[in-house]
């Protein structure tokens, strides 16, 4: 048995990375993305941990979340995670504080498992060797030769049978638009490959019963987010309507909301985010609420946050390999993960597997 060693530091950065070309979804535009990285200290052992948030939550960290954990023992993850949504009662869960409580959960569990010199599969214990992936991208912002070089790369390429692109462009007006990239996705990717469409939210209820109509000629199988995540009824009603299945949840940041979701009926598969929701440890919980009610989850995308964790997960669907995370993942870490064939194998090394690649990452750095 391991030392009961006290969590000693959390040591906290941010970095902020250039997309590689202007990205955009339905609802938002960026040309760079903000990454929050906590460093986990007992004795001589270190985690990592990080989320895809504003600078502020690194501040959260420090103000809020370290002294409620700083001197306990740091094999306790689940009282640690408790420990912290306790000390943030009073400035509200969601949004920055859950991503803040995110990037220190993960990074105590990757401390956890380097402690006991192991794989974090090999922690939580495995429900399968390899986790499939689906490659995600396709920005409204890309012109049609950028998203067929994307897409094939990915399908053609790397032999990933299953791709997302954007949808819902400029909050759901231009349809036109979006069923053209559609079926130009399709054609790249030929008819083999499945084919993934987010929305964003961009479209109201009817709007989205329209299209995804319309997406069924193309072989669409997955429509995410075709209203607002907040809009249960509206996904209900658009789940049981289409043929298509329906995902949300990306947005959760904490368990009584996933529990709202899968409740209504709104899904037909769960998505959550560890890098939001409360990390591995509200990941896990909400894997467990969704194969209560007989849903699969998928985890949204910081793909080497989540591929230990899925790999623990009987009902797993797949990963999202998010092209600007893998982007970022791969540059400031070694260790990043191959997605050849569609799938994933968590590496034998202990933890998560990466290491911060510190001098190319100080570039970049923001605080």
């Amino acid at each position: 048995m391991k030392p009961q060693l006290p969590l000693e530091q959390l040591a906290v950065s941010a970095y902020s990375v250039p997309t590689d070309a202007p990205e955009a979804d339905a609802t938002l535009d960026w040309d760079a993305t903000t990454v929050v990285v906590v460093e986990a200290r007992a004795g001589t052992v270190y985690g990592t941990g990080w989320t895809y948030a504003p600078a502020a939550a690194g501040l959260f960290v420090d103000e809020q979340l370290a002294p409620a954990t700083l001197g306990r023992s740091a094999l306790d993850v689940p009282r640690l995670h408790d420990a912290m949504c306790r000390a943030v009662r009073d400035s509200g869960r969601p949004g920055i504080a859950s991503c803040a409580i995110s990037a220190v959960d993960l990074a105590l569990w990757d401390l956890k498992a380097r402690q006991f010199e192991v794989p974090l599969v090999g922690l939580l214990g495995a429900a399968r060797e390899t986790v499939p992936v689906y490659g995600s991208g396709g920005f409204t912002t890309y012109h049609d030769t950028h998203l067929a070089s994307q897409l094939s790369g990915w399908v053609h390429g790397q032999g990933i049978p299953r791709v997302k692109i954007k949808i819902g462009e400029c909050r759901g007006r231009a349809v036109a638009r979006d069923l053209s990239r559609v079926r130009q996705a399709r054609q790249v990717i030929g008819d083999k490959a499945e084919l993934y469409v987010d929305a964003g939210g961009g479209y109201n209820r009817k709007q989205a019963v329209r299209v995804g109509g319309a997406l069924a000629e193309y072989g669409v199988g997955w429509l995410e987010e075709p209203v607002s995540a907040d809009d249960l009824n509206g996904l209900r009603l658009i789940r049981d309507t289409l043929v298509c299945d329906v995902a949300a949840g990306k947005f959760g940041y904490g368990l009584p909301y996933f529990a709202r979701m899968v409740s209504a009926g709104a899904v037909d598969c769960l998505q959550a985010d560890a890098t939001r929701c409360g990390g591995i440890t509200e990941f896990l919980r909400a894997a467990a609420l969704a194969q209560a009610h007989g849903l699969e989850i998928s985890a949204h995308c910081a793909p080497h946050v989540h591929v230990h964790a899925a790999a623990a997960i009987p009902n797993l669907r797949h990963i999202e390999w998010f092209h600007d995370h893998v982007r970022i993942e791969s540059t400031l870490f070694d260790g990043a993960l191959d997605p050849s064939g569609g799938r994933l194998t968590p590496g034998p090394a202990p933890g998560h597997g990466l290491t911060l690649r510190r001098e190319d990452m100080e570039p970049y750095r923001i605080a």
